[in-house]
């Protein structure tokens, strides 16, 4: 399958998962709204899902994949199959030991990563029972990324693509079901949270075995290669989850901030998340495997050219995403979130975290197409040196921003820590002879980013235009599609006409084998 292929496919399940992904946090903001229940939820979610994104999603899979491929095209699928069987029964364990440890620990945990909620009474008390409701989540989510590093690795991306649908159909059921016999909102969610990560390892069990490479279990070992597994994950822990330790770091001061804060950096984020889940996830999970291969084989300058196409896509999806998001911010959320206990002050306050978070997401995205090129040469101790300076730039603007700007000034930290991010990444890779920028993305890059120009002046004029017509939700609901097409028309003539992107040519890219 080629690069482009896969992306569309893993990019089109991302999709899915990102629009039921958008209807839960619609029917969390009607139940839960965006007060101390909502808070002590999001926190509750993000607490597990931390640790999947450093341990099980991104530094797992950044040193699973091409030990994996390494063992699939040197040794064949017996050699590779027994590797990943030791690498799941090590991790189950060390799994089940940590979610045990940190079920005990769960108040001082919690304390710790929301300090603030202490201020409102009874807030600290539901994010904890939450948080030991959703944290065995943590277990079955990772072994779920496993068996998803080795569908990826064999060039089956659809089933992992897709296992998101699950968390977001099943945690929907739960809270729908689970409402009239819970103390709050937030308990049907957490439990509906851990029903889904039941339901998606269940699914790639099933989907795995189907690929012919069904993993048995085996006695956990230490064996060399699952010590070199372990021990390539722990310095990628911190450079492929540096977006979410960011997010992290932003909870801990919200929680400072204001009642609410927390859920308008969530409602936020979650919108940001659907160009962001769609290109970058789609891009990380397609390259990395690919570079990996042709790296094997010897193929230097074709893992460049990889490199620069994932590039090139990655900017033509998300500049125009950004721009729109900035410029249409609010009516967005109005229509996504406004209703039940959600009302005009949240979307507002909403609305002005998603423009400072939408300014990093082309960085959000160029993170994931530059770390592969670490990862696929073996090299995990990179990123975390570029994280641990991103890290430090995050903290110090939060501090500096916070007071000023409040819950946006977090987000927006976030933000252009990722771009710095980004360019200490780039600098790296070219000094070491491991990427430059082809003629051909040097002259389409610029062309994109005035298309783009061209797309948000024409979505600033529809919404002056339209927006004062969206009197009751039905028309703000016209009035936004309409401007979402505006803007659409808008840049793929400006993109045609730049010679940024041509419609033969994107039909191409997805054609090529």
């Amino acid at each position: 399958m080629s690069l482009f292929r896969s992306i569309a496919t893993v990019g089109g399940f991302t999709m899915a998962s990102r629009v039921t992904g958008l209807l839960r946090e619609m029917m969390i903001a009607h139940f839960l709204g965006a007060g101390s229940v909502a808070d002590a939820f999001f926190v509750a979610f993000r607490f597990p899902n931390l640790f999947r994104s450093l341990f099980a999603e991104g530094a797992f899979n950044a040193a699973f994949v091409p030990l994996f491929t390494g063992r699939l095209t040197t040794e064949g699928r017996e050699e590779a199959r027994l590797f990943a069987e030791r690498a799941l029964a090590v991790l189950a364990v060390t799994l089940a030991v940590f979610v045990a440890a940190m079920e005990l620990a769960m108040p001082w945990a919690i304390y710790g990563l929301a300090p603030g909620f202490e201020a409102t009474p009874g807030k600290m008390t539901l994010a904890v029972e939450f948080s030991r409701i959703c944290f065995p989540y943590l277990l079955f989510i990772s072994l779920t990324s496993l068996q998803a590093g080795v569908l990826n690795s064999l060039g089956r991306f659809a089933a992992a693509a897709g296992t998101p649908v699950l968390l977001n159909l099943v945690s929907m059921a739960g809270l729908w079901a689970l409402v009239p016999f819970t103390p709050t909102a937030g308990h049907a969610m957490a439990w509906g949270t851990f029903a889904a990560g039941i339901a998606q390892f269940a699914w790639l069990v099933f989907s795995v075995r189907k690929a012919g490479m069904g993993l048995r279990w085996v006695r956990p070992k230490l064996t060399p290669e699952v010590r070199l597994l372990f021990r390539r994950i722990v310095p990628g822990a911190v450079g492929a989850g540096v977006y979410q330790l960011n997010l992290v770091i932003n909870t801990m001061i919200a929680s400072t901030v204001a009642d609410g804060a927390v859920s308008y950096l969530n409602y936020a984020d979650r919108v940001n998340q659907l160009p962001l889940g769609v290109v970058g996830i789609a891009i990380g999970t397609a390259l990395l495997p690919l570079l990996s291969r042709q790296l094997k084989a010897g193929e230097a300058e074709a893992a460049m050219a990889s490199q620069n196409r994932a590039m090139e896509v990655g900017l033509l999806l998300t500049l125009p995403a950004a721009a729109a998001l900035m410029v249409i911010a609010q009516p967005v959320i109005r229509v996504l979130f406004e209703r039940g206990s959600f009302g005009p002050a949240e979307t507002a306050a909403t609305a002005s975290a998603l423009v400072a978070f939408a300014a990093g997401l082309p960085a959000y995205v160029l993170v994931k197409v530059l770390t592969p090129g670490f990862f696929a040469r073996e090299d995990t101790a990179t990123p975390v040196r570029v994280a641990g300076a991103t890290m430090a730039l995050n903290i110090g603007l939060n501090l500096a921003l916070a007071g000023p700007l409040a819950h946006v000034g977090m987000a927006l930290s976030t933000a252009i820590a990722a771009w710095f991010n980004v360019a200490v990444l780039a600098v790296l890779l070219r000094r070491r002879g491991f990427f430059t920028t082809d003629s051909r993305l040097r002259a389409k890059a610029p062309r994109l980013i005035a298309a783009t120009l061209v797309m948000a002046a024409a979505l600033w004029g529809a919404q002056t235009l339209l927006w004062p017509l969206a009197q009751g939700q039905l028309m703000a609901v016209a009035m936004l599609a309409a401007m979402v097409a505006t803007g659409l028309v808008a840049f793929a003539v400006a993109a045609h006409v730049l010679g940024a992107a041509k419609f033969a040519e994107i039909k191409g890219m997805l054609r090529r084998s």
